[in-house]
């Protein structure tokens, strides 16, 4: 994937992300810790480079099935992501109740009613390297992530429809 074709899109420094394939242009909000070339668990940053859209997940029983260019399954009330560096499972999906440090997916702010999975440090996992990298929903006050990217849920859908398949992070 070279991150320039037309299912790529673009996160530019001033958080628009642009779809050019598509003629899609619209607001993000970023990691509370910006752009980091050197992503940590933790620091709140959104990873520069090119992150593939691995699949999506989403709350059946709160939207219709996302059309999508990716895997698409529905999130069920026990899904989870680890995120504790020192545990075999870190930055995977995993099912709870789970012994390790992790993040509910089932969540009842909106915010994952839609989540795509980023290529962030899953081929292979690296130990505190960073994990739990989403494209999801935005927040009603577009407040910064934990480092992930957050659209409107509109332009969220309308990217997926469209046939994204990465995000370049610039």
């Amino acid at each position: 994937m070279s991150g320039s074709d037309e299912t790529t899109a673009i996160l530019l420094p001033d958080s628009t992300i642009v779809l050019p394939g598509a003629g899609l242009r619209c607001r993000a909000a970023l990691g509370r810790g910006g752009i980091a070339a050197h992503k940590r668990e933790g620091d709140g940053a959104t990873p520069r480079g090119l992150l593939p859209l691995r699949r999506v997940i989403y709350r059946a029983d709160r939207l219709a099935s996302p059309s999508c260019a990716v895997p698409r399954e529905p999130m069920a009330p026990d899904d989870g992501w680890c995120d504790d560096p020192a545990h075999p499972d870190y930055n995977r999906m995993i099912r709870l109740p789970h012994e390790a440090r992790h993040e509910a997916l089932w969540r009842e702010d909106g915010v994952y009613d839609v989540v795509g999975v980023l290529g962030w440090n899953d081929d292979p996992v690296v130990r505190g390297a960073g994990s739990a990298i989403f494209l999801h929903v935005a927040r009603a006050d577009w407040s910064p992530t934990e480092g992930c990217i957050a659209l409107a849920l509109a332009d969220l859908q309308a990217m997926l429809k469209a046939g994204l398949r990465a995000i370049m992070v610039q």
